[in-house]
């Protein structure tokens, strides 16, 4: 059954990648980045072996290792997702038993590009012990079980961010608290390395910190050969023990829930509403822009979707803060960044209305009244936040006379943003995650292409807001409170004339083009 699975995983592999070139180009460089990274690694393992004292090999590989787990629960979940092919939702309804399930999805794990280049990468890293055979033979088997640990580690924090099987609501709540850990983690280990680096020599505090990780789950597995080579049995057997455990915890705990999440029924997360109440419809104008601005609305105030773009809001001033102090510059302008990934949030918003984009087509709105209500939904969050956060972050690091210019450059950012995203919006439809879906699931239909569009509406914004960031930058360079203000000033002139032009042009395509965008939404796997 596990390799019927397998095959049927790589048929469906292989068909996506001979309908889409670009994805299959994506791929090949994929493979060519594993394979130059292995060589690498073996030359550097070899090298260190015949250059290096005795025990340095066990450092780094420990350091590394340890490295090397984090990166699988967190590197691959938030750049590329896990393999949607192959999930518990889709086996429940064959006849499989758990252990088939958990076999398949673990072998379909290890045999990936990323699990084959793992397990790889741990068998060639027993060449930083070609001084000491017996360690050399030992670092083998130890390197493949830290290979599976980070397979079914990376399979846990997969199912568990799904919410356990719960309510959709549940699973959403559960998966963006997932993604903010997610989050934090990386910038924090960052800061974390660079105090070490401030406040002593880099090798000793190496030394120490492999000494620590040894003894958890993260480095347990890659000390074992280190023992071994420095002639300690015991303590070889005793991290063997807890690299094993280390293991065999991850698998029952990766049982139980994926027990949930294939047995638990999905329940429903309507409510009741009080008769005659509409919420944000009843609030607004009775209009087409009056519709459209509370249904856009609502969506961001709701959509765990939306929701999940506006993480970056209290974590990035909180992250900058930490690792540059409230006093540094990143943190001043953090600002500017939640600005851009505000920006770029919307750029294809109709992607999210799925198959229900028909009922907008069948209300008979136009175009530009769509793109003034999806905009003006989207402001009203954006701009309040945008606007808070600057002078919360001026004001904390102490220098109030910054803020006209920091938020210059902030709205002038978002509001480029918003011009762009109502005109390519009425362009482009990519995938996008279904509503209840993990954060960290690969979206089906995503090609090389649709990942560069990203890059060619971030151009549009920067030449868009380059007025405001020009003067912004030469109020910070020089001290000049009035540059600050002229691109506060500009920006606002800009970015408003801007967003008209791009309803403007945005409608036009609209109401040439939208039966055009529903057929392509409908062609996504995710419909």
């Amino acid at each position: 059954m596990v390799a019927t699975v397998l095959r049927l995983r790589y048929r469906i592999l292989a068909n996506d990648l001979s309908r889409r070139p670009w994805q299959l180009v994506g791929f090949c460089f994929g493979i060519l980045g594993a394979v130059s990274a292995l060589g690498l690694l073996a030359v550097g393992a070899v090298v260190l072996a015949l250059t290096q004292p005795e025990g340095t090999g066990g450092v780094i590989t420990v350091v590394g290792g340890s490295a090397l787990l984090l990166g699988w629960v967190i590197g691959p979940l938030v750049v590329a997702g896990l393999d949607a092919t192959v999930d518990p939702a889709r086996l429940a309804p064959f006849p499989l038993t758990r252990r088939d399930t958990m076999l398949a999805l673990a072998a379909a794990g290890v045999s990936g590009v990323p699990g084959l280049a793992t397990t790889l990468a741990a068998v060639l890293a027993s060449l930083v012990y070609l001084r000491t055979p017996m360690a050399a033979v030992v670092a083998v088997p130890m390197g493949a079980l830290a290979a599976m640990t980070c397979v079914v580690a990376a399979r846990l924090v997969g199912s568990l961010s799904s919410g356990l099987g719960s309510n959709r609501k549940g699973r959403e709540i559960v998966g963006t608290l997932v993604l903010a850990v997610v989050i934090m983690t990386g910038p924090i280990l960052s800061g974390i390395v660079a105090l070490l680096d401030r406040t002593a020599d880099l090798w000793p505090r190496l030394q120490a910190v492999a000494a620590i990780l040894s003894w958890t789950p993260l480095g347990a597995a890659w000390a074992v050969p280190a023992d071994v080579a420095a002639g300690m049995p015991l303590s070889a057997l005793a991290r063997f023990a807890v690299a094993s455990a280390t293991l065999v915890v991850l698998w029952l705990v990766w049982a139980r829930s994926l027990d949930a999440a294939v047995t638990t029924p999905v329940r429903s997360t309507s409510r009741a509403v009080r008769p005659g109440s509409l919420g944000l419809f009843g609030r607004f104008p009775a209009t087409p822009i009056g519709a459209t601005w509370a249904r856009s609305l609502t969506a961001w105030l709701r959509d765990p979707r939306y929701l999940r773009q506006l993480i970056v809001v209290p974590l990035l001033p909180l992250l900058l803060g930490l690792t540059g102090g409230v006093t540094d510059s990143p943190f001043i302008v953090s600002s500017v960044i939640v600005a851009l990934v505000l920006a770029i949030a919307t750029y294809s918003d109709i992607s999210y209305d799925g198959t229900a984009f028909a009922s907008v087509l069948a209300s008979g709105i136009r175009g530009r009244d769509d793109r003034w209500g999806r905009l003006l939904g989207a402001a009203s969050v954006g701009v309040p936040i945008v606007v808070v956060l600057a002078v919360l972050t001026t004001q904390l690091a102490g220098a109030p006379e910054r803020l006209p210019a920091t938020l210059g450059a902030s709205l002038g950012l978002l509001l480029a943003g918003y011009a762009v995203a109502a005109v390519s919006s009425a362009l482009l439809v990519t995938p996008v995650a279904a509503p209840g879906d993990s954060p960290f699931k690969t979206v089906p239909g995503q090609t090389f292409v649709s990942g560069l569009l990203v890059f060619v509406v971030m151009a549009a914004i920067f030449v868009l807001a380059l007025p405001s960031l020009v003067l912004a930058v030469l109020s910070a360079a020089t001290g000049n409170g009035a540059f600050g203000w002229a691109a506060l000033a500009v920006s606002l002139v800009v970015g408003v004339g801007g967003s008209a032009a791009g309803v403007a042009i945005g409608g036009r395509i609209f109401d040439r083009g939208a039966p055009e965008l529903l057929q392509r939404i409908k062609a996504f796997p995710t419909r």
